[in-house]
């Protein structure tokens, strides 16, 4: 698999040096985060997937609760299920963290302060038409506000306090999309300082 990947990146760096080149192709990467070319992102996602950047935003509000959505039934993978507060792509030439902005707005009509956790790097399987294969960046954030959803991005949304996500996780954990579940074991495994300073009611930005 891993010859396989690294001919089609291959070509796919050959493709990414045309200036007529699609702007809104995925970034295709190495293991390092490297970059090693471009692609489409329904070709990034067909079969078992091809290796790219992506990012995972959780939001929290003034009461220390998590904002989640459901995904819109049109979403290709995992339609319906529900998953942290925004996550997606860059694009061809895009500052991660202008794309995590881009897509709040997009999303979910907000913007606000962002803070890097970690890099994690997951395949999953939806069926056998298509997958995710993601070195996703994890950022968390606070806002207060109003939110105007896309509702063509997003199917529905709920503020939900940690304690009471973890059990939904515990109940029905298939209802979640698999990079939500991955993302929180390792932040309540290795960042419980920053999450309770995020979720805190007391917390000021």
């Amino acid at each position: 698999m891993n010859d396989v990947r690294a001919s089609l990146a291959g070509a796919c760096a050959d493709i990414s040096a045309d200036p007529e080149a699609d702007p809104e192709e995925l970034i295709l990467v190495d293991e390092a985060d490297r970059v090693v070319g471009h692609l489409s992102k329904e070709a990034c996602h067909a079969g078992r997937g091809v290796l790219h950047r992506a990012f995972s935003l959780l939001v929290f509000n003034e009461a220390g609760e998590l904002l989640i959505q459901r995904r819109s039934p049109h979403k290709r993978l995992w339609p319906l299920h529900w998953s942290n507060s925004c996550c997606s792509h860059p694009r061809r030439n895009e500052p991660i963290e202008a794309a995590a902005q881009r897509r709040l707005h997009e999303e979910l009509g907000i913007r606000c302060p962002l803070r890097f956790l970690f890099k994690f790097q997951y395949q999953a399987q939806y069926d056998h038409a298509g997958a995710e294969n993601e070195l996703c960046s994890v950022y968390i954030g606070r806002y207060s506000g109003p939110l105007r959803v896309n509702r063509s991005e997003v199917a529905g949304w709920r503020w939900i306090a940690p304690d009471a996500l973890e059990a939904e996780f515990a109940e029905r954990g298939a209802e979640f999309t698999p990079w939500f579940l991955l993302e929180w074991a390792r932040i309540r495994r290795d960042h419980r300082r920053e999450l309770a300073e995020i979720a805190s009611p007391a917390h000021i930005p």
